[in-house]
């Protein structure tokens, strides 16, 4: 065969392995996006926080807390579906209360570390017009996650997320849970007044509070 004619032969191969390293760079985003998401959603430490500036109208303090002033709070987004045990619930339907969010999961040493001051601050506040909500994320059925509330004495509702799409509903940049646990602030008109990606002690779970309910 002479050079002449096996010239064509290479010229038609180049374009099949172009055509094949674009698909696997185009694997490899999707792998690599699909695993962010996934980080995103089943995070389980001390967690971190993202700081204020630009253009995120909160302020992160030294203790790990963001907040944001009245007036320049994001709405939370809605929060509705089954809880862990079987019953229908909707964060809005508490608008007029100041509301606790706290993302957790069974699986989580952190959540279980910090689920003791959940439980005896949201009792302490039940007559304070103060609801405490769990988004209960990671747990691939309800049965652990209701052990878990049993074994802290948790005597709120908790949403069943086991996906993590209820998290993926809040706008990025504003005061959004990235890690579990994650806890959130509510004020009485369903905006995100506080937040932090880290476990709370009890004193630092009534810094975040108390000066929301102080609010008129």
């Amino acid at each position: 065969m002479s050079a002449a004619s096996r010239a064509p032969q290479r010229s038609n191969r180049a374009p099949h392995s172009s055509h094949r390293a674009l698909r696997v760079h185009r694997r490899a985003v999707m792998a690599a996006g699909a695993a962010a998401a996934a980080l995103l959603v089943s995070a389980c430490g001390s967690g971190g926080t993202s700081g204020g500036g630009g253009d995120t109208n909160f302020v992160v303090g030294t203790d790990g807390i963001s907040t944001a002033a009245k007036g320049e709070r994001a709405t939370a987004p809605e929060l509705s579906g089954e809880t862990i045990d079987g019953k229908q619930l909707d964060v809005a339907d508490y608008k007029g209360k100041v509301v606790v969010l706290n993302i957790w999961g069974s699986w989580c040493n952190p959540c279980r570390a910090e689920a003791k001051y959940f439980a005896k601050v949201s009792k302490a506040y039940a007559d304070k017009d103060v609801q405490f909500v769990g988004i209960n994320t990671r747990d691939g059925s309800t049965t652990s996650a209701l052990a878990f509330e049993k074994d802290f004495g948790i005597p709120y509702p908790s949403l069943y997320d086991p996906t993590g799409k209820l998290m993926l509903r809040f706008e990025k940049g504003t005061l959004n849970p990235q890690a579990v646990p994650s806890t959130l602030v509510l004020d009485r008109e369903g905006k995100i007044a506080a937040r932090s990606l880290t476990a709370l002690d009890e004193k630092r779970l009534l810094k975040m509070l108390e000066p929301v309910v102080a609010e008129k």
